[in-house]
């Protein structure tokens, strides 16, 4: 982990580096105004010496001086370094998330991705800051200290030895309880941003069905069980302050009476008491900002491994070592094809698919809920790997493409369609960073989304709120169409992409794909029969199997799933303006 964390310092290493030298430099010169302070007392106030009263004022004027400005170049670096730090593991984290795949992706809820990048990054940059300057400060402050109370008197140094001892043993016991209980309160931290997400994207529907009750209820009882665990680690941690505490006014008391008996005897200065008083003083605030330092550690050393988990994580659909780079032709096999989410354990969701698809083929894709058909189509542009068997595009296995040049040839609508913060425009040249406003258009024309454009007041301009909260679902699958065929790709993949669109738009855009696009293979996944009985072939899927694969009339003809679908759908009368889509 530390390994991990110590890379995302890069650039940042000088003031990493100058951080603790300034701090070192504050100790030594706030450690050598109580010598000059005893000096003064004992050589300048008690003998009525007012030139060594006004040297060692001096002097310690300089040395606090010097100690004020080791102290702003510190804070100074050491805010340069955490800061730094904390941004590059974030950018490190965004790029290593851009690199999963659909795979690498499920192993982490949004939520705790969201969590890992802020409050748990928040943790790690104070901790790293605590580290630089106080963890520097308190054992150079110690260890000084030590020193200078040995120089002075040895057998009173014990006193502080055995303080030492004492603080040692308390605070190693609190810090093992509260490692334990901290390691339980970040993965509380996902429950309760999860609930927030989830409540926001779904308001609508919240509202819709007068939950908002019980959405309060569940996020009072993951805001409740991070209060409790908070509590627990929190009141195990309180015992540092009372115990650092009595240890120190025990050491004062102790020195006192000590003290006061080694000056009635002779062995012991006023002046040296005094620098005694204050380097004990030193001593124990040493340690009670290092007990701080292993809480503060406690704390983000779990963030610290939440964070390592996904900078870890390595990407397990990567470009091979020498890529083809370029995709001749739109036509798809699948080789005897077994697929499972979870490789080698998860029950297959595809079970030995053995299809060949000739390149400019529109295939209708059909099946039930769970039956298998946003895996298939999701294994030809590689969002996931097959298990067993082998997928090729244009003849050559897809795991030998370069994924770029793959994904840029073979364009998928997703079954969840997604919109971006931005103009119409913006959203539609995600498909080509270049692409110009004709080219827009009449990608929009194919897609059937030009006719809801054009009534817009600001056209192509019109800005997009998060998600396309401010268009209808059948606008926004249009949208994302368009934004498909502007890759002018080989393959197009429909996922199930019409479904919010009356059947007349749905009949217009496959009539614009029939005449505009005949030479791109497409992949079309429907649940209505009639956005996919023009095709040139139907796919009938399972529980992961083909039972069929044919044209309209061969599967009327030799399938019973594929006619009891049809029969079905067509007794229910199809939508209200199906007439209409039929005659488009």
């Amino acid at each position: 982990m530390i390994r991990t964390l110590a890379r995302q310092i890069r650039q940042y290493l000088r003031p990493t580096v100058l951080t603790p030298l300034c701090m070192i430099g504050e100790v030594v010169m706030e450690m050598l105004i109580p010598i000059m302070m005893s000096r003064l007392i004992d050589l300048g106030i008690h003998p009525g010496n007012m030139g060594n009263v006004y040297l060692y004022g001096g002097l310690m004027l300089v040395f606090a001086l010097l100690s004020l400005g080791f102290g702003v170049g510190g804070g100074v670096f050491g805010a340069r370094a955490s800061a730094g730090f904390a941004s590059n593991i974030r950018g490190a984290m965004y790029d290593n998330i851009q690199t999963f795949s659909f795979s690498n992706i499920d192993k982490f809820s949004t939520a705790g991705l969201v969590t890992r990048m802020t409050t748990d990054v928040t943790n790690v940059q104070n901790a790293f800051q605590m580290l630089l300057r106080i963890a520097i400060r308190a054992p150079v402050t110690f260890l000084v200290s030590i020193f200078m109370c040995l120089s002075i008197n040895v057998e009173l140094t014990g006193i502080f030895l055995i303080a030492v001892v004492f603080l040692a043993i308390a605070l190693s016991l609190i810090i093992r309880t509260a490692t334990k209980r901290f390691s339980q309160v970040f993965p509380r931290y996902d429950d309760l941003n999860s609930s927030v997400q989830e409540n926001v994207s779904a308001i609508r529907v919240v509202k819709a069905f007068v939950r908002e009750e019980h959405e309060t209820g569940k996020f009072d009882k993951a805001a409740r069980n991070l209060y409790q665990l908070f509590v627990k680690a929190e009141r195990t941690v309180s015992w540092n302050g009372p115990i650092m505490m009595f240890t120190v006014y025990a050491s004062i008391i102790l020195l006192s009476y000590l003290g006061a008996q080694s000056i009635n005897s002779g062995t012991l200065s006023t002046g040296d008491l005094t620098a005694l008083f204050t380097y004990i003083m030193q001593i124990l605030m040493s340690l009670m900002m290092l007990s701080m330092i292993f809480v503060m550690l406690t704390m983000s050393a779990a963030s610290g491994r939440r964070i390592c988990e996904v900078l870890d994580e390595k990407a397990d659909i990567v470009d091979p070592e020498h890529p083809v780079t370029q995709v001749p032709s739109g036509s798809i096999d699948f080789d005897h094809v077994t697929f499972a989410y979870k490789q080698g354990t998860g029950e297959p969701t595809l079970k030995d698919i053995d299809l060949h698809i000739a390149s400019g083929e529109t295939i209708g894709i059909i099946g039930g809920t769970g039956s298998g058909k946003s895996s298939l189509v999701s294994l030809v542009s590689r969002l996931y790997d097959v298990e067993q068997g082998k997928v090729r595009v244009g003849g050559t296995d897809v795991r030998d493409y370069s994924l770029e040049v793959l994904r840029n040839e073979v364009s998928v609508v997703l079954q969840k369609n997604v919109l971006f913060s931005g103009t119409i425009l913006d959203n539609l040249r995600w498909g080509k960073a270049d692409a110009t406003l004709e080219e827009c258009r009449e990608a929009c024309r194919l897609a059937a989304a030009d006719e809801f454009i054009d009534r817009l007041p600001d056209g192509y301009n019109t800005v997009i709120e998060q998600g396309g909260n401010n268009v209808s679902g059948g606008q926004k699958q249009r949208l994302c169409i368009a934004r498909a065929l502007l890759k002018h790709p080989k393959v197009l993949i429909l996922d199930d992409s019409t479904s919010a669109c009356d059947t007349a738009t749905d009949a217009k855009i496959r009539k614009a794909f029939r005449e505009s696009i005949p030479g791109t293979t497409k992949l079309i996944i429907a649940q209505r029969i009639a956005s996919v009985k023009d095709s040139d072939r139907i796919i009938v899927l399972d529980e992961g199997r083909v039972m069929a694969f044919g044209s309209h009339d061969e599967l009327m003809k030799t399938s019973e799933i594929y006619r009891d679908i049809y029969e079905t759908q067509t007794r229910a009368g199809g939508d209200f303006d199906q007439q209409g889509g039929e005659q488009a």
